[in-house]
């Protein structure tokens, strides 16, 4: 998509690279173009530079930190971020929770919360999927009875990304069963990680990564004015946070960059064959992913005005979330086809290991695709399986 930039928009941009030439640190940088497993310190440090910019909360309103900024600078903004391979920021609290506070919370949350999700002082995990409640998540079971001034929850959630990093967790948890529709009688509270009864148990991934987690919680006692708005109301709560967190899953921008560098790298012989671009069949693929992301960039701008102007995403976020997956997808399968036989021998414990300058074999060359392949499987399922978004649009969309 071509769009004609005002003056100021141009000098924003020019900001913006230039913010990136200068402060992003060097080592985050080496380690995300060679695909090496960013620490939590790295992740933190890189989104307490975008905070000490002003650049963090980008679609919080003004009065809570955000920039104020237009669609149009977001998306200048999200596209530069993705061409230097900035590491993404952790959505949850700041693009997820954070939203649900502002909105929905008392002033008092507004107080206690924002400002630690706005410098990433706290780092935040989200409690929805259970071990038998997935995409069906109205099902879910974990159980906070009401006790004195507290809720005592017990329960097991499931594909906690990243919790055992987490200070804090946001939950959906059934406050009544006595209701007649499911959806009906379920609350959103937040849990101190730290607090007597919660475990945190890591579920180790196909690409052998830790990225996962269970957590579980026995007879874990939380105090009642950790109940975000009014009980019972968690499911329209959490509805409005999947639609942000659908949106970002989209990932437009991110791969728009992957598609780059693999139109540079198949613009290339390789160990002594032709380039591949030079193959039509494969020049056809990428040609049909590239047209299919600029159909998506659309969808996803219009997103971005609707946000601006307040309003939340709405069905738009279930096509954001579907495309998206299914184009990140698709980015993976090619990368895999152009990496041949170099996708099949990876060994994870090779990644970690310094080899002589231009020696280096594993992660940043064509043996990570196939551990992205495999990770990006998910992609389609959380969030929303893909085949819920299509319930979600012929209901909301086209009336069925």
């Amino acid at each position: 998509m071509n769009i004609d930039l005002t003056k100021e928009e141009l000098a924003f941009r020019d900001e913006v690279r230039e913010f990136l030439a200068t402060d992003y640190p060097q080592d985050i940088r080496r380690k995300q173009d060679e695909a090496i497993e960013l620490s939590r310190d790295d992740m933190i440090r890189w989104q307490k530079t975008l905070y000490r910019r002003g650049w963090f909360a980008v679609n919080w309103p003004v009065e809570y930190g955000g920039t104020g900024w237009t669609a149009v600078q977001k998306y200048i903004f999200a596209n530069e971020l993705a061409a230097a391979n900035t590491p993404a920021v952790i959505p949850f609290g700041v693009k997820m929770v954070a939203p649900i506070i502002y909105t929905f919370g008392s002033d008092e949350q507004k107080q206690r919360f924002l400002p630690d999700i706005l410098d990433s002082t706290t780092w935040w995990c989200q409690g929805y999927s259970e071990p038998g409640s997935g995409s069906d998540l109205a099902s879910l079971k974990t159980r906070a009875d009401r006790d004195g001034n507290h809720y005592v929850v017990n329960g097991t959630k499931t594909w906690t990304t990243l919790g055992q990093y987490a200070d804090w967790i946001f939950c959906l948890v059934r406050t009544s069963s006595d209701v007649a529709r499911r959806q009906e009688g379920i609350s959103f509270i937040l849990i101190d990680m730290q607090t007597k009864g919660v475990t945190v148990n890591p579920i180790i991934t196909i690409e052998g990564d830790h990225e996962v987690n269970e957590v579980h919680f026995d007879n874990v006692r939380v105090p009642v004015e950790n109940l975000v708005g009014e009980e019972g109301k968690g499911w329209t709560y959490g509805k409005v946070l999947l639609q942000h967190e659908r949106t970002n899953i989209a990932g437009v921008a991110n791969s728009q960059y992957r598609l780059r560098k693999l139109k540079q790298s198949a613009a290339e012989p390789m160990r002594g064959t032709k380039a591949l671009l030079d193959n039509d069949a494969f020049r056809r693929k990428i040609a049909r992913l590239e047209i299919e992301l600029k159909a998506l960039e659309y969808t996803e701008l219009r997103t971005l005005a609707s946000v601006q102007v307040g309003q939340s995403p709405g069905p738009e976020s279930s096509f954001l979330k579907i495309r998206g997956t299914e184009l990140q997808q698709a980015m993976d399968a090619l990368l895999v086809e152009a990496a041949g036989y170099y996708a099949l021998p990876y060994v994870p414990a090779q990644y970690e290991l310094d080899f002589p300058e231009g020696e280096r074999i594993g992660r940043g060359t064509e043996t990570i695709s196939s551990l992205r392949y495999f990770n990006n499987r998910k992609a389609s399922i959380y969030g929303g399986s893909n085949e819920i978004q299509k319930n979600i649009i012929a209901k909301h969309v086209l009336g069925l």
